[in-house]
């Protein structure tokens, strides 16, 4: 493992639905393709019912949604070049599961690309803008084929 790509992992459960199905191993080997930099992660599987408290308290939306990552040193302007990225990106196992079933998925498949997608924003990208989408699906698809899934976002 290069320095750059350093990375100290936190896993959590408290829905403990996928922790035989996604295994610690595989969060990391997914994570891993998408880092940029050194990171302090933790990836934590909730329900809705917290998924939900979530989503209202930090974003202002009544509803449980797939992935959210919470950026810790987002914004600061002076860090040092071997500084971590440090987030927690927190998944919704009831919203992770409805969307697989959806999108004719696997549920691991579709963990790798919710947690790709986290991680890139846990590094500063986003997809406020049609163009900021465009390159983050088009880095997602790219590290997402280097794992072995196929386009996430292929009709």
């Amino acid at each position: 493992m290069s320095v750059k790509n350093k990375l100290t992992l936190s896993v959590q459960y408290p829905d403990a639905r996928l922790k035989e199905v996604i295994t610690r191993p595989a969060i990391r080997k997914w994570i891993q393709a998408a880092l940029f930099a050194p990171a302090e992660l933790t990836i934590r599987f909730v329900d809705a019912e917290e998924g939900r408290a979530l989503n209202k308290q930090y974003r202002g939306k009544d509803y449980a949604t797939n992935v959210l990552t919470f950026a810790y040193n987002e914004g600061e302007e002076e860090l040092p070049d071997d500084a971590p990225t440090r987030a927690d990106i927190i998944l919704c196992t009831d919203v992770l599961e409805k969307e697989a079933a959806e999108q004719h998925k696997s549920v691991e498949e579709h963990t790798a690309h919710l947690i790709v997608h986290g991680v890139l924003h846990a590094q500063g990208y986003d997809h406020e803008d049609d163009e900021e989408a465009a390159e983050m699906e088009g880095i997602e698809t790219e590290l997402l084929a280097t794992l072995g899934y196929a386009d996430p976002y292929a009709a």
